[in-house]
């Protein structure tokens, strides 16, 4: 529309958010020293090997649902509160799953993490 001009329009906290990032400069990654860069370098190394065992249980348990269930059609037959179980095990089942390979995972991460010279 001639005539109009564009205005952003934006919260306030992005605009203080804006004006702050203007005043400090750009944001730089800091530089790791050599034997800072090995140990990082080390345990990530580490880490990454660590989340082997927690992503193999995560894709077998997600994919192991639906074997079970084929396995097992009487589950869709059994009841529990009125609610079939295999409806049950699939809202329910994943989500306490997920939270203990994430706890577990943590923990061995930050294990890691203490152990590395």
């Amino acid at each position: 529309m001639p005539g109009h001009k564009r205005v952003a329009v934006m919260s306030p906290q992005t605009r203080l958010a804006h004006s702050r990032r203007r005043l400090r400069g750009r944001w730089r990654v800091p530089k790791l020293d050599p034997a800072g860069a090995d140990r990082a370098a080390e345990l990530y190394t580490a880490q990454k090997r660590l989340a082997i065992a927690p992503l193999v249980l995560l894709f077998a348990g997600m994919l192991g649902l639906p074997l079970v269930f084929a396995l097992f059609p009487g589950l869709d037959d059994l009841r529990l509160l009125g609610i079939p179980v295999s409806w049950l095990a699939l809202a329910v089942l994943p989500y306490p799953a997920l939270a203990l390979l994430a706890g577990w995972q943590l923990r061995r991460a930050e294990h890691a993490e203490d152990d590395t010279p």
